[in-house]
């Protein structure tokens, strides 16, 4: 489709460079029947450049293709209609890239949002003190949790503010799908100021895809997707959601093994391998249970959620079974795990992940982009 798209705005813009021939008289145009005078031949080498910069900008992913497409179109349709007789054909290739660049447009307004709301959730995060962590520190703990922030390697090491984490995944929306959606996500989350923003493009088919943002920021969940980056499909708030969002943030934990030593999280152990953490931050509680083996790995967290957000939704467990491990910055955590949610009518594994990417920072100085 890509490659489609700029090999038909390349073309288009060529064959605007045959006005430009007529009106300097370069050639002899049959196919242009109308008189072309050499301003309006300058206009018509215009939309031509317009179309080829349209074309560079769109294969480079350039956040304002859209606005060289929309501009070059209205040029376009401006020589159309004027030359209607001999131009009229021009008017469908018009639609398509208006079409594409309207769709561009709906991307790039959607990573400004995500951009600007991600530099509000960090510019609000206060950074830790430089102290580094001790055994000290883990001694409230109960035993499992403080054998796995040992095994992840956090002693002896400074605190820190923020993570980013890049993500690959597979999807399925519903459970009886049967075919998994690719995709591929961004997360920054703050620990002083509990939050987090993930963003997430989801592939549909070679024409469909959506944007998606998750959010917990204030002790307040938010949802939103648009359908090509356009068309709201999902824009949700409340309590349920609230309650969601807060036990995610405790599952995410494992990237972010300082978390377990947070003020607003109470740890309760139930046996050998299993704590429960339960948080509470600006009149918000979620409750999750971590299982942990010998070694110290997280190996599962699951907690009662809400399947939705409508008055009459349930809660149902939730479970993340992980399965792979890497370390990133000297820091060990999961890297690829599957979620599943146990319904009244079975089980519905809607995602598996895999980490690539995380960078931790003591000052919130992450280039925010998505």
């Amino acid at each position: 489709m890509k490659g489609f798209v700029f090999v038909f705005a390349i073309i288009h813009g060529l064959i605007h460079l045959l006005g430009f021939v007529k009106g300097f008289e370069i050639r002899e145009v049959k196919e242009l029947t109308l008189p072309i005078s050499k301003p309006m031949g300058i206009i018509w080498l215009s939309a031509a450049v317009l179309f080829l910069l349209y074309a560079i900008l769109y294969k480079a992913n350039s956040h304002y293709a859209w606005l060289s497409g929309l501009i070059a179109v209205v040029v376009s349709q401006f020589l159309v209609i004027l030359f209607w007789q001999d131009a009229k054909a021009g008017t469908l290739p018009n639609i398509l890239i208006l079409a594409v660049s309207i769709f561009l447009y709906g991307s790039y307004s959607f990573q400004r949002l995500v951009q600007h709301e991600t530099e509000v959730i960090l510019s609000q995060n206060s950074a830790p003190s430089a102290k580094i962590i001790t055994e000290e520190n883990l001694e409230p703990l109960p035993a499992p949790v403080q054998q796995w922030l040992r095994n992840a390697g956090i002693i002896g090491r400074p605190a820190v503010s923020a993570g980013k984490v890049l993500q690959s995944a597979e999807m399925k929306l519903k459970p009886e799908q049967e075919k998994w959606m690719t995709a591929t996500a961004l997360q920054y989350t703050t620990i002083g100021q509990p939050a987090f923003i993930w963003s997430v493009d989801v592939k549909m088919n070679r024409f469909l895809h959506f944007r998606g943002r998750d959010k917990f920021e204030n002790g307040k969940g938010e949802m939103k997707i648009k359908l090509n980056s356009l068309i709201n499909v999902v824009n949700e708030r409340g309590e349920k959601l609230d309650e969601g969002t807060i036990q995610r943030y405790l599952g995410e934990m494992v990237w972010f093994p300082w978390l377990a030593l947070s003020e607003h999280i109470r740890w309760e152990q139930v046996d050998d391998n299993t704590a429960k953490a339960t948080m509470t931050y600006q009149g918000t509680t979620g409750t999750g249970t971590f299982c942990f083996n010998d070694q110290g790995e997280v190996t599962k967290f699951s907690a009662l959620r809400y399947n939705g957000n409508e008055a009459g939704a349930k809660r149902h467990e939730w479970i993340m079974q992980i399965d792979g491990y890497n370390t990133f910055e000297g820091i060990r955590v999961p890297v690829s795990m599957a979620a599943t949610w146990k319904l009244d009518q079975g089980d519905w594994t809607w995602l598996t992940l895999k980490v690539t990417e995380i960078s931790y920072s003591a000052d919130n100085a992450f280039k925010v982009h998505n």
